[in-house]
């Protein structure tokens, strides 16, 4: 085991925990959550977390016939919508660390008859298995927060970009100060209560909650994208800062 392994330097919410003990922690969060998940982000953000996804994929680089890793891919969300974007001729792989995670979004694909261009892939985005420029974008909603080690996420995802190609990133972010205050009392009061009402599982969601809060600023994001070699960095900001759009490339 590496020596980053053994150091309490991950945070699982507001505790400190080494990098393998976060990535267990993590896993058994989705586990628990997997079955009311989409009801819940649909309470959470009162359906306002469609909309951002579409968003995302309209300023996506994504077109017909190319190879997509949608990283994180939970449920499906995301990758229904780029498998509709790269059509028969493309091909999207849906990946996610979480087996039942995956699983759950397989088979909502399933039901919603996207069968032909979508694959399913059981991974870790610290350590992903893809040969070196494999595909021409990368995407992750919602996901790279969970990771044990956020620089090694983005340095295994720019090895597997094709040079010219994007990585584009959904995640929460730093809510702007016109909001700051009513949106930190949401997310320590209102999400947990959620949790524990609608979930049946208060603790998930407080580690949810507390992840957003712990999650680098959107300036600190696009600094560890250039650390990762990622090039043209930007970000864009989405419902006054609660989430943000942040894309690199592999140039």
């Amino acid at each position: 085991m590496s020596e980053s392994n053994n150091k309490n330097n991950a945070n699982f919410g507001r505790k400190k925990v080494t990098e393998k003990e976060k990535v267990t922690l993590v896993n058994n969060v989705f586990t628990s959550v997997t079955k009311r998940y989409d009801l819940m982000n649909d309470l959470m953000s009162f359906g306002t977390h469609r909309v951002w996804k579409k968003y995302f994929l309209l300023c996506s680089s994504i077109k017909n016939g190319q190879k997509v890793l949608d990283l994180a891919a939970g449920t499906g969300d995301i990758t229904k919508l780029i498998s509709e974007s790269v059509g028969e001729k493309g091909s999207v792989i849906s990946c996610d660390i979480n087996y039942e995670m995956l699983a759950q979004g397989r088979n909502n694909l399933i039901d919603k008859g996207i069968l032909n261009n979508v694959y399913y892939v059981q991974s870790d985005a610290q350590a992903l298995s893809f040969a070196e420029n494999s595909f021409d974008h990368v995407t992750m909603a919602f996901g790279l927060r969970n990771t044990a080690n956020i620089t090694k996420a983005l340095d295994s995802i720019y090895r597997i970009i094709k040079p010219g190609g994007s990585i584009q990133v959904l995640e929460f972010s730093k809510a702007e100060k016109l909001i700051e205050k009513p949106y930190e009392i949401f997310l320590n009061n209102f999400v947990p209560f959620l949790g524990k009402h609608i979930a049946k599982d208060e603790d998930s969601y407080k580690y949810l909650s507390e992840s957003i809060a712990m999650h680098p600023s959107q300036e600190e994001l696009i600094k560890l994208m250039n650390e990762s070699k990622f090039k043209k960095c930007k970000y864009n900001n989405l419902s006054f800062g609660i989430v943000s759009i942040h894309k690199g490339y592999k140039l």
